[in-house]
């Protein structure tokens, strides 16, 4: 048979041995470094559970849902890919077996399949390759990463899928990409190669050659070693490249160029690209290896101890510490220790945030985190959920509107500050029902807002079903809150803020899904600027000694 044309090229990147080597990142910081060369480039996660997709579960066990333009949950692997490409995210660009499986079997109830027996070679393993061939439209590159461990069952009708394109594109337009794990074993002084050589040789039976070996390693490899993989892997020495661990993951890209990845790639894809610029890569790692100040940012959450629940969130207050030349330190606060053991180390933390969340679990002590802030002039930012406690907070201690809350957290409330809204009514199903993807906002002339966005309408992702209850608009104005930004129609409340405070701003929407290390969003460069300027500002007036009672 011979091979279908077409312009892009295809790198698939596997992984084996263990999980969370890192496939995503390095998949990220290879697109990074090819769009570098100006390529444009693409990328497509394959995730392997039977999920739909990822909108639905649990964040201690999946991490965090990351949301696109379009309105898709998806994995949070789709957020490294957004951060180092520059390319936006769709429904395109997160493959589910769910998704594939539903698919499928709705053709064969309507009869598609003109009688066939449904199978997964050919019917699942050609969905998959009509999905990565819409990925890849208009595009030089596609990065394609497939979920799970090599080895995994569910992995391998996406690992057979991506075996046949290189039949079905050719050679010269498809290469392997193998992510496996070198560990130093301290007690006998050496690095240790047998579990790569037994991940290639799992690879290997399922009909994959890699063409290029990622070695996962906390040390360089010398060229010695190098050699042996080669040599035991069947791969030329020079795709032997050291994935050696970072300090900074923003240097993951640089330690891939000094390694010769992108032009290993170019050379086996016969590609002609430009010399790669890389030197706004090479200014934030030497700001995050040499920062001239720092902050301490407390987040005041219920899933603190699974840090990949707030993925990008984590990732934005970073950026806004990049823009800001400052390191950021995070204290990661259980909400519900908060209720039962007060407020602890969120009063030495130069700014407060309460990200995202839902249901009734730790919620006082998000309001116990948002009333500090609120008093004591210390910077506040929250987001999504966080702005509705910003809200219910207000209505009860500013307002005087008592048991003020959420209708989601209370429903016998008698102040519904936040109410389900309208559109979510009477919905049957939970998957891929909130109000999802951008919505365009209008900030008010003047606002904090505005001023860091430098324009009057915006558009930013959401995912919620409950709003800010307009029947209270009035009262919550009344008292000093200013709705600051607005759905183009005026029905919903996008952004508050307090205008008697230092830095005190709630959003709706999830800003943190649109930051990038090169391109800080607005919100969290003013944040980390305004904790910056209260560090500062209890340096200059207060005894060093006294810093730590000052806050409290």
């Amino acid at each position: 048979m011979s091979a279908k044309k077409s312009k892009t090229k295809f790198i698939f990147v596997t992984g084996g041995v263990v999980s969370s080597l890192g496939k995503g990142l390095a998949s990220a910081s290879l697109g990074a470094l090819l769009e570098s060369r100006g390529l444009k480039v693409t990328m497509l996660k394959m995730d392997p559970y039977i999920n739909v997709d990822p909108g639905t579960m649990n964040p201690f066990q999946h991490g965090e849902t990351f949301v696109t333009d379009d309105g898709a949950e998806t994995d949070l692997d789709l957020g490294h890919y957004e951060r180092y490409v520059s390319t936006p995210m769709t429904q395109k660009n997160n493959i589910t077996t769910g998704r594939v499986y539903l698919t499928v079997i709705e053709k064969e109830r309507r009869g598609d399949y003109l009688g066939d027996t449904v199978q997964v070679i050919p019917h699942i393993t050609d969905e998959i390759k009509a999905r990565i061939a819409a990925a890849a439209e208009g595009f030089d590159v596609l990065i394609g990463e497939v979920g799970g461990t090599v080895g995994d069952i569910e992995s391998l009708p996406f690992l057979e899928a991506v075996r046949q394109c290189r039949a079905d594109y050719g050679r010269e337009n498809v290469i392997y990409v193998h992510l496996t794990l070198v560990p130093y074993i301290s007690t006998a002084h050496e690095l240790k190669t047998k579990p790569t050589q037994h991940s290639v040789k799992e690879l290997t039976g399922l009909g994959i050659q890699p063409d290029i070996l990622l070695c996962r390693t906390d040390r360089m490899l010398d060229q010695k070693l190098k050699a042996k993989i080669a040599l035991f892997c069947n791969v030329e020495e020079n795709a032997v490249i050291t994935a050696r661990d970072v300090e900074c993951i923003y240097e993951v890209p640089l330690v891939f160029h000094d390694e010769g990845l992108d032009e290993r790639i170019a050379e086996r894809l016969n590609m002609w690209t430009g010399t790669p610029k890389l030197s706004r890569w090479k200014k934030i790692v030497s700001i995050a290896k040499n920062p001239k100040d720092r902050v301490r940012i407390a987040v005041v959450g219920k899933y603190v101890d699974v840090v990949d629940s707030y993925k990008s969130l984590n990732e934005a207050l970073t950026h806004g510490g990049l823009a800001n030349e400052c390191a950021v330190e995070l204290d990661y606060v259980d909400s519900e220790v908060i209720e039962t053991q007060g407020l602890g180390s969120v009063r030495e933390a130069d700014g407060v945030l309460v990200p995202a969340g839902f249901g009734q679990r730790g919620t006082e002590g998000k309001i116990a985190a948002v009333r500090y802030a609120r008093e004591s002039q210390v910077p506040f930012f929250g987001i999504c959920f966080g702005m509705q406690m910003a809200a219910i907070e207000f209505a009860r201690h500013v307002c005087g509107l008592e048991r003020a809350n959420s209708a989601e957290v209370d429903p016998e409330t008698p102040h519904a500050v936040i109410d389900l809204m309208t559109t979510q009514k009477g919905l049957a199903q939970k998957g891929g029902t909130m109000r999802l993807g951008a919505y365009a906002c209008v900030l008010a002339d003047g606002s904090v807002a505005a001023k860091l966005y430098g324009k009057k309408k915006i558009s930013e992702r959401h995912r919620h079903r409950f709003e800010f209850n307009n029947a209270y608009r009035e009262t919550i104005e009344s008292h000093g809150m200013r709705l600051s930004g607005l759905s183009p129609d005026g029905s919903l409340v996008e952004v508050v803020e307090i205008s008697d405070h230092p830095w005190f701003l709630g959003c709706q929407f999830h800003p943190e899904f649109k930051s990038k290390p090169l391109d800080c969003h607005p919100l969290f460069r003013g944040f980390i600027r305004a904790a910056l300027l209260r560090r500062s500002a209890a340096r200059d007036t207060l005894p060093l000694g006294n810093l730590r009672a000052a806050r409290s």
